[in-house]
């Protein structure tokens, strides 16, 4: 049923320019993502990444085909409502974190619900922002936080509306290793706790292994994907009973430091495999 999707691209291709010089970025992706799922879309340089996650939220027009988001066509819909859609509907986390730094950390998170032309909830606010470990920070600006604690911010951002959807863009590529991890965990616990829907493209194996699926991108087109239920067993819905068992919790922390250590040798090895053949072919070319 359509409800049950969060995301939906149905044959969507981008082309850009034309005849004998025209770039092929998307080439007919077909792909339906369920309501609290956390997917991964990785590949190469020039693998149509950006170019997927622009159609997706609908910062982009794909050249034909359809996207739909919570059920809702957005790909021939006018652009002031496809940009109030985007406001209250979809929630972004990007990595260079886009706050205004003249605002508050409380007034970055509520601008979404402002710019929609909605009363700021601030109890919502306050909200999500104790839930991103901020609580004590609503106050302050921008330039007074470290990178992590604002991307916690943006975090937060994306989160406040209760979106269908939440797109990452290389959300942990201006971050340490250890602040990477914290972000994560956020975007981890969102969906495990919250229900939410996270969509994330990235070029990092360790990045990646947080995600229920992992999606490989090649010349447009997604090639393969690596399920994480198939190595940890199935991820339990955020309202079964031993969805927060202790044990089940520990167990993920024990897989390897960061978490799904192994997950993420396992998701190197096929993007290696996956760009062998393409590199040997480019090189007899």
């Amino acid at each position: 049923m359509a409800g049950d999707w969060a995301v939906e691209l149905h044959g969507v291709r981008k082309r850009y320019g034309r005849g004998r010089t025209a770039v092929h970025a998307l080439r007919g992706i077909d792909l339906t993502l369920h309501h609290g799922s956390y997917t991964a879309v990785m590949g190469p340089s020039g693998s149509g990444k950006s170019t997927f996650l622009q159609c997706a939220a609908g910062l982009d027009r794909p050249t034909a085909g359809a996207v739909r988001l919570g059920g809702t066509e957005i790909t021939g819909m006018k652009e002031n409502k496809l940009t109030a859609l985007r406001r209250t509907r979809v929630g972004f986390v990007f990595q260079a974190f886009n706050l205004l730094p003249s605002l508050t950390v409380e007034q970055n998170v509520v601008l979404p619900m402002r710019l929609a032309g909605h009363r700021p909830d601030r109890r919502r606010a306050a909200e999500v922002l104790a839930q991103v470990g901020l609580a004590d920070k609503a106050r302050r600006r921008p330039g007074q936080l470290s990178g992590g604690q604002q991307q916690r911010v943006a975090i937060a951002r994306a989160l406040v509306t209760r979106p269908d959807v939440v797109f990452a863009d290389e959300p942990t590529g201006a971050l340490d290793t250890t602040t990477a991890t914290e972000i994560l965990t956020l975007l981890r616990q969102a969906v495990d706790t919250q229900g939410a829907t996270v969509v994330m493209v990235t070029h990092d194996p360790a990045a990646a292994a947080w995600a229920d699926r992992v999606l490989f991108l090649t010349d447009g087109e997604i090639i393969d994907h690596l399920d994480r239920d198939a190595i940890d067993g199935p991820r339990l819905a955020p309202g079964h009973p031993d969805h927060l068992r202790p044990d089940r919790l520990a167990a993920g922390r024990e897989r390897g430091a960061p978490p799904y250590r192994a997950h993420a040798d396992r998701i190197a090895a096929r993007m290696t495999s996956l760009a062998g053949p393409r590199a040997r072919t480019e090189a007899a070319a």
